[in-house]
Formats: C-alpha cells, structure tokens, sequence
C-alpha cells in the first residue's frame, strides 16, 4: 500500500512539472523581449543631426538584435523645444537629443558642455578629425563626463554620450559683417550663453526666435543674423533671406547630447544598456561624417556665388575672444559643477 502511495505521488509530482514546464515561458521569450522607446530632438526637421537620428535608431536595433525599438521624432512634433527637458524627466518621453546651451537655465554646466565661446577651438589640431578626437578624449579622460552624468542624474536623466555639430556657430546675415562697428546693434538669435557673449561685444542677441521660426524672422527683419550649425544653409535654407555667412566665432565643435530617463535606463538589461552606447557612438561618427560633408556642400556653394563669405578682422576677433574668457569666468561663478568644469578647460586648453 506505502509502494502505490508513493509511485502515485511520484505520478503526481511529475505532472505538475509539465504543467508548470509548459506554462513558463521559454527563457528565449524573455531574452527577445522588444523595448520600444521614443526618442525627440530639439531641433527641427531640415536639421542635420535631427535628419539622422534614424541611423542612431537602426544601429540601436541593428546591436540589439531587433530588441531596441526607437521612433524619433523632431521638434516640435510632440512637446516644444521648451518642454523636451522636463518631457523626458517625468517619463512622456524615453529620450531626448538636444545640448546644454539649451538647459542652462536648469543645469547651468550644460552651457560649457555644448562649448563655451572659444572653449572648443583646437589650434594644435591639423584636421577637424584630429580636432574632434582631442575634444571627445577630453570629455572621457578627464572628468567631464562624470560631472556631467552627476548633474544631469539629479533631474532623473542619464547623459548617454555626446555628438557634435560641426563648427558652431555658423552666421548667417542679412548683411556682410567685417569690424566690431559692423556688428553694433544686429539682432542676432542664439542661445544659452552666446546672448550674453554677443552682447558684450556690441549685438543685440535674443533666444526668443525658435528654431523653426528663424527663415522667417531673417525674411521679415525681426532678425538680421542667426547662428546655428551648417544645415542652417543645407538643410533650412537659411542663406535664402540671409546670404552673408559670417566668420571667425566659431569654435571647432559644438557639442550635443543624448539623454535617457533614467528609470527607463535602469530597466534595461545590461547587453541592451551597452547595445545604446555603442548606437551612440555610431552616431559620434555619423555626425561628424555628415558635417563635413555638408561643410563641404556651403564652401562650393560659396565658390559659386550662392553665399557670400564675410571675415571678422582680427581686430573684432580679439574682442571676441576678451569677451569670452571673461565669461568663462562669470560661468565658473554659477555653481560648483560649472567651477570644476571650467577649471577643466583652462587647464586643457592653457587658458589662466
């Protein structure tokens, strides 16, 4: 009787087991899970690093093995340049892809990030390859980036890597500006910091223009002159109401950033963490190709009349230049993030 007992609890154990095996999921069904996330720039369609914010998306699958899952879109198709911070801090949006200068107002060190006037301006450089690696190694050996990941971290974001805009600022105008005396009272749209540096100078700088309003701003003569990267020409057209580019502020970078929500972060599996970095670094190198393509694009375009080219004297240079250490100083003086950050570039750069 005690043998049949057991044989029947035998009996019994096993069927549990096969009833339990076969409604577990397979552990594959774990592993294939799809993580679909939204990702918007702060800048509109006609954008270059917006434009390729598809290929960052297709090498986030592509490392994933089709896990990752991105839908970019550009701004402002679903919140307002404005809103894309807080937007992606309380979870509407999974990921954002913008720089600093616009979020100075809320972590005061992203405006150093983006670069600081003359901040980014490699003069040992004999490339912009070379110019770029220098400024990425900076950012990953010497400390930078942890600052950065510690201040952002703080409104719930993880700074996942950063991207660069090719020379910034490029000038657009309505008319050729050569001296200091050429820049006094030009209405110029800029952002962050760079109004307050324009100003110093003599230019009349507002952030109040978005991005995607600036064609008809230069059109209507709310503005005389814009600064942005060089899809202002390639990509919005720009130079069609304002044919004078303007150079000699221009840094040889300027810097962007991919951030993530950070809870959305946490949750993802290690493989999938380390599958976005590398999606991110494929866009490093993306963003970098895709400039110099284009800076390319305007350089034949000035060689055939469509823009006119117009330098700042070393005369206005030097003012510029004035005025930009002296507002290092001033962003040194924000919080003790921005103190250390600065500390950084004067060290890097030999700047006392």
């Amino acid at each position: 009787m005690a043998e049949k007992r057991f044989l029947w609890l035998v009996a019994l154990i096993w069927v549990v087991f096969g009833v339990l095996a076969f409604s577990w999921p397979p552990l594959s069904a774990a592993a294939d899970k799809v993580y679909r996330m939204k990702i918007q720039s702060g800048y509109p369609h006609g954008d270059l690093s917006m434009e390729l914010l598809k290929d960052f998306a297709a090498a986030a699958e592509k490392r994933s093995n089709g896990q990752l899952k991105i839908s970019v879109f550009a701004a402002p198709e679903i919140v307002p340049t404005d809103q894309l911070f807080d937007a992606t801090k309380v979870g509407t949006l999974d990921m954002l892809h913008c720089g600093g200068t616009f979020w100075g107002g809320i972590v005061p060190v992203g405006e150093i990030e983006f670069g600081v006037p003359y901040g980014f301006k490699i003069a040992e450089a004999k490339t912009p390859k070379e110019s770029v690696d220098i400024i990425r190694k900076f950012f990953f050996e010497s400390g930078f980036v942890d600052i950065l990941r510690e201040e952002y971290g703080k409104h719930g974001l993880y700074w996942l890597d950063m991207h660069t805009y090719g020379e910034v600022p490029i000038t657009v105008a309505t008319k050729c500006i050569q001296t200091c005396e050429d820049v006094k009272g030009v209405k110029i749209r800029d952002e962050g910091i760079w109004t307050s540096w324009h100003n110093m100078v003599g230019w009349r700088g507002t952030t109040s223009v978005a991005p995607e309003d600036t064609y008809m701003g230069l059109k209507l003569g709310t503005l005389d002159a814009s600064q942005w990267d060089v899809s202002a020409i390639t990509g919005m057209k720009w130079h069609e109401v304002a044919p004078y580019l303007i150079r000699g502020m221009e840094n040889d970078a300027a810097v962007g950033h991919i951030m993530v929500n950070m809870q959305k972060w946490n949750a993802l599996p290690d493989d999938l963490k380390e599958a976005l970095r590398g999606a991110a670094l494929d866009y490093w190198n993306l963003t970098f190709e895709g400039y110099q393509k284009e800076t390319q694009v305007v350089e034949e375009m000035v060689q055939k009349g469509e823009i006119k080219k117009c330098q700042l004297d070393e005369d206005c240079i030097q003012k510029h230049q004035e005025a930009a250490y002296k507002l290092w100083d001033e962003m040194a003086a924000k919080d003790e993030a921005s103190a250390k950050a600065i500390k950084l570039i004067k060290a890097w750069r030999g700047v006392k």
